[in-house]
């Protein structure tokens, strides 16, 4: 990647303070910048790299005023939103680095597949019995596809994500290294000696457009029916989504969150890392759900929920005041069964 400031300005539609011919062939965070770099300054707290930066090119917002000189290397661009506009650019450069279309050897794609146009398939990449692949996917290496299979036009698959049979993908998604689509649901049931039998999981998942899910997840397959991924989740990495989930439309789960069978995650929903969500309940449209909460029954309205049980944020927060008296109230309390001894 090679633009120049004037070239930048133009994508981004700003003003340029300094030398238009400034050129960049990298990015960089302001405070790690260097020649041939280009940053951007939109969070007040990291005005004073602005400084000592040695980045070529800074994009700014329209009202920043520099208090000190700014180093003479510097080329400003002023944009009405600098961090909008640096992340047009940051997809931008990552479009540039693209995979081109080609199918890498060895790789195995079944006779009985279809595949759409302008496919980058890794080396080593499995595609199974009747898989569909849409237009303009890119599988990277070691990705298998189960039969059955469908993935949806301009998807990502990055390295060793497995998709078992019959599962779908939608478009636009993108799906991190290591994560497993389909695996077997969390199914057993003791038998009359207490013996755990296996209960066949027949189902699949269905990952609708736009998501996307970060690494080393795994999303299980359904009883029966279908797990869903809803259009426009994300869902970052090590997460355990198991059988018969529904996430709506545009939820959010961080890192370490589980979410047990058959809970049902309404839409807008975004719930903190390391927080778990029992099974069989509901959890209302546009909850908040802080890191590290437990939340064992249905969630009727919308509303931000702390703790294990989680509870409304400000009860935890009265809680939370409460608890830190327990020592004080407890001592108290052994001095007035003294006094009560001493009485009697």
């Amino acid at each position: 990647m090679e633009f120049s400031a004037s070239q930048i300005a133009a994508i981004v539609n700003g003003e340029i303070i300094g030398s238009s011919s400034a050129i960049v062939t990298d990015l960089a965070k302001i405070e790690e910048g260097k020649e041939g770099t280009l940053s951007f300054l939109s969070n007040p707290k990291y005005e004073e790299f602005i400084y000592t930066t040695k980045s070529s090119i800074c994009i700014v917002n329209k009202d920043f005023i520099p208090v000190k000189p700014l180093p003479l290397s510097l080329t400003l661009i002023k944009v009405e939103n600098s961090y909008t506009c640096f992340a047009q650019l940051l997809e931008l450069y990552d479009n540039l680095n693209k995979k081109e279309a080609k199918i890498e050897q060895p790789s195995f794609i079944d006779n009985s597949a279809v595949i759409g146009s302008d496919l980058y398939l890794g080396a080593f990449a499995y595609i199974g019995k009747n898989v569909e692949i849409g237009n303009k996917v890119v599988i990277y290496p070691n990705v298998y596809l189960g039969d059955n299979v469908k993935i949806g036009s301009n998807t990502v698959l990055h390295p060793g994500v497995s998709i078992y049979f019959g599962c779908k993908v939608g478009e636009n998604c993108i799906i991190h290294a290591g994560t497993v689509v389909g695996s077997d649901g969390f199914g057993f049931a003791p038998n009359s000696e207490g013996v755990f039998q296996k209960i066949p999981q027949i189902g699949n998942v269905i990952i609708e457009n736009n998501v996307e899910i970060g690494s080393n997840c795994a999303i299980d397959r359904a009883t029966m029916g279908s797990t869903f991924i809803r259009e426009g989740v994300k869902i970052d990495n090590l997460c355990q989504i198991a059988h018969n989930v529904d996430i709506g439309e545009n939820s959010a789960l961080a890192a370490l969150v589980a979410v047990a069978g058959s809970a049902k995650i309404g839409k807008r929903v975004m719930i903190g890392g390391q927080a778990a969500i029992n099974g069989h309940l509901s959890i209302a449209d546009d909850t908040k759900i802080v890191g590290q909460s437990g939340v064992v029954k249905t969630v009727k309205e919308a509303v931000t929920l702390m703790g294990t049980p989680a509870i409304p944020l400000n009860d935890f927060k009265k809680s939370s005041v409460g608890f830190r008296k327990l020592p004080f109230i407890l001592s108290k309390l052994e001095e007035l069964e003294k006094k009560i001894k001493d009485l009697e």
